[in-house]
């Protein structure tokens, strides 16, 4: 059986089932992109060169191996192939596959790539990126919560036109971070079944437009009580886009560094930045979306 999705402005037909997604009718669209089970070469890419020990880059070619789990193969921009390691779950090729398959289709694609979260706001995008831990996905949550929709989680594309491009309906959040903002987890989908992190579907607060990004924000905690927004300018602006690229290793890996050197500087000229420092301790969620609305409001 064939499954038929949309994210990213693709039209996927998937040998997987990927919940995580939004379905389509298989009228709507020829696929952009094809998933399927297949054998994936054990030791490499032939061809290709190595850039770490467990991935592999060619041409339009990228090779990933996650042990245990499954190898991946994304070719031509347009086929991911999986080969999956003996007895694993779906859901922990699903969290490989979305993630980092994903994330090397959109760079042969020829997109710019941030770690972070997307949100609408008044018809345009905010964008917080940061570590892991810096509360990206707490952030997302808490504009979902107050009505707010969210257009990706993670893995934020952006197109030659500026805009953020929709992924899909869902945000990944951690059990202390529901507790924090009081989300129940007994019927969520944990994205592997040794984690407790789970998938919180967001369908009815997602945005399914590209929207133009107005505002990034560089989320980072400090040791001190107060809420600093500290504006970035100049070189400073680049230094924090390629901070935050999604799996900058795969863009350096295919040579894409003159391309994105390019997309970070018109994404720098039309976006307001600002480094966003909150408390390490007692992190006040919703004091900090007030300090980024107020934000928002004062530059747009």
């Amino acid at each position: 059986m064939t499954f038929h999705y949309i994210t990213y402005g693709l039209v996927f037909a998937s040998d997987l089932e990927l919940p995580e997604l939004q379905s389509i009718s298989t009228e709507k669209s020829v696929a952009d992109v094809a998933i399927k089970f297949g054998p994936v070469p054990a030791d490499g890419l032939p061809g290709g060169r190595q850039i770490s020990p467990f991935i592999w880059v060619g041409t339009d070619d990228f090779w990933l191996e996650v042990p245990q789990v499954a190898r991946f193969r994304v070719s031509d921009k347009r086929q991911i192939t999986i080969d999956p390691a003996p007895g694993i779950d779906e859901a922990s090729i699903r969290v490989f596959l979305l993630g980092s398959g994903l994330g090397a289709l959109l760079f042969q694609r020829g997109m710019l790539i941030l770690h972070g979260n997307a949100i609408e706001i008044d018809g345009h995008c905010m964008v917080c990126v940061g570590p892991s831990g810096a509360g990206k996905s707490t952030l997302a949550a808490a504009f979902a919560q107050r009505g707010y929709r969210l257009l990706a989680d993670d893995v934020v594309p952006i197109d030659p036109a500026g805009c953020a491009v929709p992924g899909f309906p869902r945000i990944k959040l951690w059990q202390d971070t529901a507790d924090k903002l009081g989300i129940q987890t007994d019927e969520l989908q944990r994205i592997r079944p040794e984690l407790k992190k789970y998938n919180l579907p967001t369908r009815t607060e997602f945005c399914e437009d590209p929207r133009p990004v107005r505002w990034i924000y560089r989320l980072s905690p400090h040791h001190r009580s107060d809420i600093t927004l500290t504006p970035l300018t100049g070189i400073e602006k680049f230094k924090r886009l390629r901070e935050n690229t999604y799996r900058h290793r795969f863009m350096v890996g295919m040579s894409l560094q003159a391309t994105h050197l390019e997309q970070c500087g018109a994404l720098a000229n039309q976006a307001r930045m600002a480094l966003a420092e909150r408390p390490s301790d007692g992190f006040e969620i919703d004091r900090l979306v007030d300090a980024l609305l107020a934000d928002v409001k004062g530059n747009s």
